[in-house]
């Protein structure tokens, strides 16, 4: 374990994340990016404070396309276009994040890009919040009804969306929508309701109701996809590597490995690891390496 933090020490995180996220990128192809972070619990940087990192995931496949370090001295917001200037070439893509990242300063650097947006809209923009509330959401129809069953809980996500005219407070804006989720465990009977509001800068005849219902949901489900498979599946948290630089390249190397499984149409990522881990030439097989005929025997 001593030599692998020290081997790990020496890596450039940055460079290993670019190069692998470039990779990664490459194979699948992504059209719809998820951008959220994750705070790894238990490990520590060289300054004492938790290692925070932020990811951009693709939807369609739930592989990680690039990964930033948010140091101890900045936040998620100052590195958005950080993580996103990895990618060579963002044009026609569509780009999901948290209310965090709500930011006009966000809307116009994707836009310079040639990317599209779709943002939750909370308290951090007040005066948007307050002109998507005063909408007549009363008086337009539901777009998009979606049900679901999953992890114990059964509920619903109706969709309403509005096109958008001059005056909304925020850039290149096309879209807005009110989203209601309705939602309870299978073990009761009592039922929570939340509405939540979105903006889009992709217009109706690119965006229908139901892609948006699935684009936000879809966001949402990169919590169980990524961080929750590597705090459960790979017990991130517990991990005995905490502190300097290796926290933060082991995690990339659970990014890599969840990438090849979610690459391979792995449904059980936990199984297939104890498959894996019994043979070397599998992991070899799974990252697409052929192995020479020399190390087959």
């Amino acid at each position: 374990m001593t030599t692998i933090q020290r081997v790990l020490a020496r890596i450039d995180g940055d460079a290993f994340d670019t190069a692998i996220g470039a990779w990664v990128t490459a194979q699948v192809k992504p059209a719809v990016i998820a951008v959220d972070g994750k705070e790894v619990r238990g490990a520590k940087n060289g300054g004492g404070s938790r290692v925070h990192l932020m990811a951009a995931v693709d939807h369609a496949t739930g592989t990680v396309l690039g990964q930033v370090d948010v140091g101890v001295k900045t936040n998620e917001i100052t590195l958005f276009t950080t993580l996103l200037d990895k990618f060579t070439d963002l044009d026609g893509m569509v780009v999901t994040a948290d209310a965090m990242h709500t930011q006009r300063s966000h809307a116009t650097y994707l836009h310079g890009r040639g990317a599209h947006y779709v943002l939750c809209v909370k308290g951090n923009q007040r005066s948007l919040q307050r002109q998507l509330k005063a909408l007549p959401w009363k008086d337009v129809p539901v777009g998009d009804r979606q049900r679901y069953r999953s992890h114990g809980r059964t509920g619903s996500r109706v969709i309403k969306v509005v096109t958008i005219e001059a005056g909304i407070l925020f850039p290149h804006a096309a879209q807005a929508a009110q989203i209601t989720r309705r939602s309870r465990p299978l073990t009761s009977r009592k039922w929570s309701v939340e509405t939540v509001y979105m903006i889009t800068s992709l217009p109706a005849r690119k965006a229908s109701p139901a892609q948006l219902n699935a684009w936000v949901r879809g966001h949402w489900t990169i919590e169980n996809r990524l961080h929750w498979t590597r705090d459960v599946t790979f017990a991130e948290d517990g991990s005995q590597v905490r502190t300097g630089n290796a926290p933060r390249l082991m995690a990339s190397l659970r990014n890599l490995a969840i990438s090849l499984y979610r690459m391979a149409k792995t449904t059980n990522i936990a199984k297939a690891t104890r498959h894996t881990a019994r043979n070397a030439h599998r992991a070899l097989r799974l990252a697409r390496i052929r192995p020479s005929p020399a190390t087959l025997h």
